[in-house]
């Protein structure tokens, strides 16, 4: 078994450098200077995020000055460690990037510093105003090549291009075009574009939330969960890939890049892959697929969760919830298709450390998992309790009572061996699970103050990764002198500042990108608010899929993967939402399937993910390929072979949103949805590898697609066999929402002409309200009919009503309103397909039998 070489290791790191932090490592002053800045980045994050400047009543920003200084800061980085080009020297700055980097920071801080009197002169921008601007797009135009490459800029200045040349485009998406100094002032000087709302949640979410995954990077929090799924899974069959996919989706919190993920963790399991039996291709494979969705694992899912928030106009706890099932479910059958993978080879994991007996191993499970959930109830219910009845004396019991866990799991940890720095020590055999788990027990506090903040205090989400943030900075400080001490050991006083310097400077250059590519996504947000391309979109991609919606879907996808290949998933996420998402809604209501904006929105982020592992360029792979010796393309191919679990989930909640626990009300359903969506993706990944118990026929790979698509969309088959709805037209409508249940929704079918003179026909929902008079619960959504011809015609909207939100226009025609059908569930569809199930199941164990004997 070989170990990664150094070199296998300086040439994954110097890719996660290249993409991450940028090349350029300069000596002395320069060196000094860059670390200088940095640190006032995060600090000036730190201070804006925290309640300091407003006890103190000083140092307070508003948004649109603070996202000026955050870009700022961001292009200023960018031209001093991300060099020009391959040839441009990599340990010094040469004099031009200091120019340009100055002038770039400037152009960006000018919002700032010039904030009075732009906001005076609102709308009639100076020539200065014009030439900072148009400085300020061309050097951010630059700092996207350097610190991304050219396919996001090229992007952009397409979008510029569609800017100007409007009334020289195609019929289809004409535009009446934009003047330079128009399009100068609305994309730099206004918040619609560069400075708008993606930079705002790069600057008031994102880099909290990045410092804090740098912070416990440095302080070893990253290779602690690496170590404890090892210990908890390094025996099984296969066991270091199983490793590598709970490690990565654990490293996911820790690090918002599949790269750095990639690295990370793959430095361990690739090779202890290799030595069980994994090919390199596979292993490589493996660590890219687990790493790859890491960033859709919650809480953190890189940026994008909190992009979503402002741009679905949800809560976070409800972008959460919504990503939660999907992220569970990817990751478990990732988790079988090792298993598969293993037990097709004939492989087995590492030699545990001592033995223990079935009995050992499930009183270790109950014990273990028994402790956390009574750890939880006593963080939830204890502090709750201290909240409600010690008042004014609540937030110092509650610190107390945090400072003396702190204390307690450190000395804890202290009597635990240390955890193994590299790859070279976890070779020969899993590490016993209790030292391990205890020894890093402690990392988990601020977690647990980062959900306690999000989900029961309910902060923001920049405020609650201020505060968890805060608790990392004082484990970070103290917790290597505190371990010391209780081993009576001698204390480097300065290795715990030291650790936090370094995880302030390192959290910094990792939002370089971030910041660079979330101003320059605005240039595409900021184009397509001031050309209205948005409305255009949905008459193309209409044209395009013929009004499919499946068809619609599938081509936003190839959109995702394909800039995906170029642009960061956060630069990806928000062009193509920007564009795709009205338009999926606005095509799903006139096909009849309403489908939640947090639905699409999750869509195109997975879509943009998985570009991360498809070739020709999928980074994570090169990555991967790098540390396992392997062919990049085939290591790409294989991963997305093994994503493709993955690539089928989106498609599957947005015709079924209760993946997504939109609509579940009760713990029966919820049980429901999970037991089966997850029995459905096993299936599905038992198709895919053309394994079970033996190896699948062509028949049983049918069938158990069948079985699959049928667990996860059980209205689909039903639906045909028995009508969802009952339909009301013409003027039967009044008496149809009179049988319509209290509270309930109305289905109504509309058409009528649009703002822009075309007749359409769509689906709108309303609710249905208390009263029961037909006549009254119409009025009630916002709408006065008028009868003509037999139908129901609107005369009038009621302002800000459920109509009026809906779209609906007066001169609309009522053509029919569906009420749901008495009719027994359609889940009883699961029945057959689990018989069928059962059916395979045996043919496949006799056959196996027959294969033994």
């Amino acid at each position: 078994m070989e170990a990664v070489t150094p070199s296998q290791e300086k040439e994954a790191q110097a890719l996660v450098q290249q993409s991450d932090q940028g090349a350029r490592s300069p000596a002395g002053l320069a060196g000094r200077v860059v670390i200088a800045i940095t640190l006032c980045w995060s600090l000036f994050q730190l201070w804006y995020a925290s309640p300091l400047p407003f006890i103190f009543k000083t140092g307070i920003f508003n948004d649109t000055q603070a996202r000026a200084i955050h870009l700022a800061f961001a292009l200023l980085l960018t031209f001093l460690v991300f060099p020009a080009t391959k040839r441009s020297p990599r340990d010094r700055i040469p004099a031009l990037d200091w120019l340009l980097a100055i002038a770039a920071s400037l152009s960006a801080a000018y919002l700032y510093i010039f904030s009075t009197e732009l906001a005076r002169r609102s709308g009639a921008p100076t020539t200065m105003d014009l030439i900072t601007a148009g400085t300020g797009m061309i050097l951010l135009l630059e700092a996207t090549r350097r610190a991304l490459g050219p396919p996001l800029m090229i992007v952009a200045i397409v979008f510029l291009a569609y800017t100007f040349g409007g009334p020289y485009m195609p019929d289809v998406i004409a535009h009446k075009g934009a003047s330079l100094n128009k399009a100068l002032s609305h994309l730099w000087i206004t918040t619609e574009g560069v400075f708008g709302v993606a930079i705002g949640v790069s600057t008031n979410f994102v880099f909290l939330f990045v410092l804090f995954g740098a912070m416990l990077e440095r302080a070893g929090a990253g290779n602690y969960f690496i170590q404890v799924a090892f210990s908890l899974l390094g025996h099984l069959k296969g066991g270091p890939a199983k490793a590598a996919v709970v490690s990565s989706g654990l490293s996911g919190v820790v690090s918002g890049s599949s790269i750095a993920n990639v690295v990370t963790t793959g430095t361990f399991t690739i090779p202890l892959m290799k030595r069980v039996g994994f090919p390199a291709h596979k292993a490589g494979a493996i660590e890219v697929a687990a790493s790859t969705n890491g960033q859709l694992t919650p809480p953190i899912m890189g940026a994008a969760a909190f992009l979503m928030v402002e741009y679905v106009g949800i809560s976070y706890l409800e972008v959460i919830r919504a990503a939660l099932l999907p992220a569970l479910i990817s990751y478990i059958a990732l988790f079988y298709i090792v298993h598969l993978e293993a037990v097709k080879a004939g492989m087995e994991g590492l030699p545990r450390s001592r033995t223990r007996s079935a009995a050992q191993a499930l009183m270790s499970f109950t014990g273990t998992f028994a402790g956390l959930c009574a750890l939880g109830a006593v963080v939830y219910y204890g502090i709750g309790w201290t909240r409600a009845y010690m008042g004014d004396f609540a937030p110092a019991i509650i610190i107390g009572a945090l400072l003396a866990s702190y204390v307690l799991l450190v000395k804890l940890a202290s009597a635990q061996p240390d955890l193994p720095e590299d790859s070279e020590e976890t070779l020969t055999q899993t590490p016993d699970p209790g030292p391990t788990l205890k020894r890093g027990l402690y990392f988990l506090l601020p977690l647990v103050i980062l959900l306690w903040c999000l989900t029961v205090e309910r902060f923001s989400p920049g405020l609650s990764a201020f505060w968890s943030t805060v608790v990392m900075i004082f484990i970070t400080l103290t917790h290597k002198g505190m371990i010391q001490w209780f081993r009576k050991h001698a204390i480097d006083k300065g290795e715990g500042f030291r650790d936090l310097m370094d995880g302030l400077t390192s959290g910094a250059r990792n939002m370089i990108g971030i910041g660079v590519a979330t101003a320059t996504a605005g240039i595409v947000v900021g184009a397509v608010t001031l050309t209205g391309i948005g409305l255009v979109m949905t008459e193309f991609v209409e044209w395009v899929s013929g009004g499919n919606i499946i068809i619609m879907l599938i081509f936003t996808a190839i959109i995702c993967l394909i800039l995906g290949m170029g642009l960061p998933t956060t630069a990806n996420y928000i062009v193509v939402s920007t564009l795709m998402a009205p338009v999926i809604v606005t095509l799903g209501a006139q096909s009849g399937l309403i489908v939640p904006l947090i639905a699409v929105h999750l869509f195109v982020f997975y879509f943009g993910i998985l570009a991360d592992d498809t070739p020709p360029v999928g980074l994570a792979a090169f990555a991967a390929s790098a540390i396992a010796q392997s062919d990049p393309i085939k290591t790409g191919i294989q991963g997305f072979t093994y994503d493709i679990r993955t690539a089928v989930l989106p498609f599957m909640f947005i015709f079924n949103t209760e993946l997504l626990l939109i609509g579940v009300e009760s713990p029966l359903q919820l049980a429901m949805v999970v037991v089966s969506a997850v029995i459905a993706m096993l299936v599905f990944a038992t198709a895919t590898q053309g394994y079970w118990l033996t190896k699948t026929r062509w028949y049983e790979t049918a069938a158990l697609l069948l079985i699959a698509f049928t667990l996860f969309r059980p209205g689909f088959f039903w639906d045909r066999i028995f009508p969802a709805y009952e339909t009301f037209k013409g003027t039967e409508i009044v008496q149809g929402v009179e049988t319509l249940p209290e509270n309930s929704k109305a289905r109504f079918w509309v058409s009528g002409e649009n703002l822009e003179g075309r007749t359409v026909s769509k689906l709108a929902i309303l609710p249905a309200g208390s009263v029961s008079e037909g006549t009254e619960r119409l009025r009630e959504m916002g709408l006065e009919l008028i009868e003509s011809d037999n139908h129901l015609v609107v005369d009038m909207v009621g302002f800000d009503s459920p109509a009026e939100k809906a779209g609906i226009d007066f001169d609309w025609k009522l053509e029919s309103l569906e009420v749901p059908a008495d009719r027994l569930p359609r889940e009883i569809i699961w029945i057959p397909a689990l018989l069928l199930l059962g059916l395979i199941f045996l043919g496949q164990r006799k056959r196996r039998h027959q294969l033994a004997s």
